[in-house]
């Protein structure tokens, strides 16, 4: 017990010394005190803003081109335009903003320049005509443009493509063996970044020459009826006549969506797909 008691006093005594003596026992080193850690400030880098995604949109100047490109606009994109007419005749000021591209698609030399510095294309091509017109203007003029964007190394591309109609199918068939084969064009050389939207009739303000169209006073109402009409789509032959109309605006919005948003589903988007995909909030 003695023994005990006489530990605890020298112990005692051993911290009394070293407190006034200051030890410092984590030292490294013995004839040196611990010195403050001290925290310099980072060095401030200067980094360049990162870069400006640029969309350039096939047939710009036309219904649904022209709403795609000021949707574009305004989230912020530089966007470009390539048609045969090059410059459009839209006198809306934003208009001015965009850099109109001539150049035809069964010519890639004439308009590959187009293509410099473009991070997604948007094609709205397309046309009727003949049979072999209509495969032409909705087939072959696609494919040329999704394997020209997909050697300058393009990141993302999105086809405006059509909705089946079933009978219409066959009275229309080049334009739809066109627009399919595009299709197919485009999902083996972009599985991952290629989207395709297949809306039905698209109304909105249409201008012909100096004429507005408001097509919007048939659309809208027909496309809130066969909203809640999906189940007739279903039915064989007849059902794909039940497909909504949908506002060029939804039809841009997504566009543009799937064109910029990395998340972006690749695949194909039926006009229910771009309905939805119109009501949610962009990112």
């Amino acid at each position: 017990m003695s023994r005990l008691i006489q530990a605890r006093s020298s112990l005692s005594r051993f911290w009394s010394v070293a407190s006034s003596r200051n030890v410092r026992f984590l030292s490294t080193e013995s004839n040196k005190t611990d010195e403050p850690f001290k925290v310099e400030e980072a060095e401030t880098v200067n980094m360049p803003p990162p870069p400006t995604e640029k969309l350039l949109v096939l047939g710009g100047n036309g219904f649904v081109g022209s709403h795609i490109c000021k949707e574009a606009l305004d989230r912020g994109l530089t966007v470009a335009s390539l048609s045969r007419t090059g410059r459009s005749s839209i006198q809306d000021s934003w208009a001015n903003s965009v850099i109109w591209h001539q150049g035809n698609l069964f010519s890639t030399d004439s308009w590959k320049d187009a293509l410099k510095g473009v991070t997604s294309v948007i094609s709205c091509v397309g046309g009727f005509g003949s049979n072999s017109h209509m495969y032409k203007i909705n087939g072959t003029a696609n494919i040329n443009a999704i394997r020209a964007a997909s050697e300058e190394g393009v990141k993302r591309f999105v086809y405006i493509s059509a909705a089946d109609f079933g009978i219409a199918n066959y009275v229309l068939q080049g334009y739809y063996e066109g627009k399919r084969a595009a299709e197919t064009e485009l999902l083996t050389r972009y599985p991952y970044g290629g989207i395709i939207l297949r809306p039905g009739f698209i109304y909105g303000t249409r201008r012909v020459g100096s004429m507005k169209l408001p097509l919007g006073v048939i659309g809208s109402p027909l496309e809130m009826i066969l909203q809640r009409a999906k189940p007739l789509s279903q039915i064989p032959l007849v059902g794909p006549l039940f497909t909504p109309p949908v506002n060029v605006t939804a039809v841009a919005k997504v566009a543009v969506r799937a064109a910029t948003d990395p998340v972006f589903p690749p695949g194909v988007i039926d006009v229910h797909g771009i309905l939805r995909y119109s009501q949610q909030r962009s990112v």
